[in-house]
């Protein structure tokens, strides 16, 4: 534990209730009220989604996760590629993952960071959830100065507080969906410098961003009352490339068609592919279906990500990428695969070697 734990134990408590968050209160409040998605006091997905399917139930999901298999976690040091991020550069656009749903996306000289999470866990507390050994090599020190931080929703494997708060001073703008922003000026973010999105609402930003959200069906939440602050996935157009930022979130076949449909295709899209269950499949995709919801898209090429830094549901650590890998070459749709920190070039480098199989 922390060595303020040993000296001040209040402090250690207060930081922990720090990182639960707030919820919607006053003019945060009354601003998702106004929204067509929020009914009857919380935000709700366009499908009806229980969040239990077939016959599971919360007790018998968490009596499973009492138990669960060793090969949720890879059995050695996961490798990566140390890339100095604050000298990268490209004349086409770069992401460079991760691990799970943390990538940094350079575009036309700017530098969009997506779902950060540096502080070696998924959860308010640093024993809870914790990232595989190899798959925090990357940090807050390690990113360059950050134009658009994205944070699709306040679940904790995206939203975290350590990592937020400690990026704050080198954020120039936070783009995130309705109801987030109370977090972030909970932990003392600068409300002028956060921008709100409901579903279909899009901003030119002054960089030449331009930014939309997309529903995706989730759920939201840091403690036990759901649905406080909605969910989205984003489409980020620059330079004359757009790209699909997946979030997290269900299959829903409407949905991602119309998505498709209405912005022609994506240069890359990146999509969910692990911590998925028959338990809850309504939220989280199973790999298959995340190929399905790259077609549907248009996308010239599938990131899978969501896998390889937690384990957060029972399958084997890399059974998510292997089954994406398997349906996408059976569909001949265009995988991506890098290890943690190596770069994803759009029109020049596209790593797929199934590195996974070498972790023994």
């Amino acid at each position: 534990m922390e060595s303020i734990l040993l000296n001040d134990p209040k402090k250690q408590v207060d930081k922990m209730n720090k990182a639960f968050g707030k919820n919607p209160t006053g003019r945060h409040l009354a601003k998702m009220e106004a929204s067509a998605n929020y009914k009857n006091g919380s935000f709700k997905n366009i499908l009806e989604t229980p969040m239990m399917t077939g016959d599971s139930s919360m007790l018998k999901a968490s009596w499973k996760f009492l138990n669960k298999p060793k090969n949720t976690a890879p059995p050695t040091t996961l490798p990566s590629v140390k890339t100095d991020l604050k000298t990268l550069h490209f004349d086409e656009p770069s992401i460079v993952w991760f691990g799970h749903s943390s990538y940094l996306i350079s575009i036309d000289g700017k530098r969009i960071l997506v779902d950060p999470v540096f502080s070696g866990a998924a959860s308010p507390f640093s024993f809870g959830a914790k990232s595989f050994d190899g798959a925090n090599v990357y940090g807050v020190d390690d990113m360059p100065d950050i134009d658009i931080l994205i944070l699709t929703h306040d679940h904790y494997d995206h939203l975290d507080y350590k990592t937020v708060v400690a990026l704050n001073h080198r954020t120039k703008l936070i783009c995130t969906s309705l109801g987030v922003s109370s977090h972030l000026t909970y932990w003392g973010i600068d409300e002028n410098k956060i921008i709100e999105f409901d579903w279909w609402n899009e901003q030119q930003l002054p960089n030449g961003i331009k930014l939309t959200a997309a529903p995706s069906r989730h759920f939201s939440g840091r403690l036990f009352t759901r649905g406080k602050s909605l969910w989205s996935a984003f489409i980020l157009e620059a330079a004359g490339y757009r790209i699909f930022i997946g979030g997290d979130g269900g299959y829903d076949e409407a949905t991602f068609k119309s998505i498709g449909e209405r912005f022609g295709g994506f240069d890359i899209a990146m999509l969910e592919a692990g911590q998925y269950n028959e338990g809850w499949a309504n939220i989280h995709m199973m790999p298959e279906e995340t190929v399905q919801a790259a077609l549907l898209l248009q996308t010239k090429v599938l990131m899978p990500v969501h896998w390889a830094k937690f384990a957060l549901a029972l399958h084997p650590w890399n059974e998510p990428v292997e089954r994406v890998y398997n349906k996408a070459q059976q569909l001949g749709l265009q995988v991506t695969t890098p290890m943690i920190g190596e770069p994803v070039v759009l029109n020049r480098s596209y790593p797929n070697s199934k590195w996974w199989n070498k972790v023994l």
